[in-house]
């Protein structure tokens, strides 16, 4: 490895502890739980199996090769297959966050969504950095069908809603995955405290002209 690639890789690895440990003291992630992870220029970065966001060691996060096999640090997460199937369908993908964050998970354990658009469109923000949010059957976590069952939907969307589990974004940066699942997160929020409260979402033409504007 020459020593630009070292230090781009160095900086990356920086940059995953540093927003884990945000994520963890924000209370958007508890325990061991939620995962990360960012492209490298030989293959990615994840977090491991069983550790928690908020006490990364940037020198021990799992290494996985372009094939998606685990090649240094500790062990990587049981759902690193979720994380390369968002990578391997959207090429434009650097970064991806998934976490058990308290509404979006809340919103994901409710019965009678749209699991064409689990949430609606409230506000801009949300229409902007998440766009239309899909809900995913429920699989139990690490199980390889949950992969398979996302695999087509992450080639339309970069957000998606695990039933009775959580959020899970990509983003062209490890940062814009973080502040889109954050909007998702407050958009949950709203969803909830609005419920039983006559609601207006933005219309398809208030999207489609913000989609313009991007």
């Amino acid at each position: 490895m020459n020593p630009i690639t070292k230090s781009h890789e160095s900086r990356q690895r920086e940059r995953l502890a540093t927003l884990g440990a945000s994520l963890f003291a924000r209370g958007l992630t508890t325990g061991t739980s939620g995962n990360l992870s960012v492209r490298v220029s030989d293959g990615w970065l994840m977090t491991p199996t069983n550790v928690s966001l908020g006490a990364l060691d940037p020198e021990r996060l799992s290494k996985l090769d372009d094939n998606g096999r685990h090649v240094g640090g500790d062990r990587p997460t049981k759902e690193s297959l979720l994380h390369l199937v968002l990578y391997r369908q959207r090429g434009d993908a650097g970064g991806v966050v998934h976490l058990h964050s308290t509404y979006a998970a809340a919103v994901s354990c409710m019965d009678g969504l749209d699991p064409a658009e689990c949430v609606p469109p409230l506000t801009a923000y949300f229409a902007m950095r998440v766009g239309r949010l899909p809900l995913v059957p429920y699989h139990r976590p690490g199980d390889p069908a949950l992969a398979t069952a996302i695999h087509d939907l992450a080639a339309r969307h970069h957000a998606l809603l695990l039933a009775n589990h959580g959020p899970i974004v990509s983003g062209t940066t490890l940062e814009s995955a973080a502040a889109a699942i954050e909007e998702l997160e407050e958009t949950a929020k709203l969803f909830l405290l609005l419920r039983g409260i006559p609601t207006r979402p933005l219309s398809d033409q208030e999207v489609s002209q913000l989609d313009r504007r991007r």
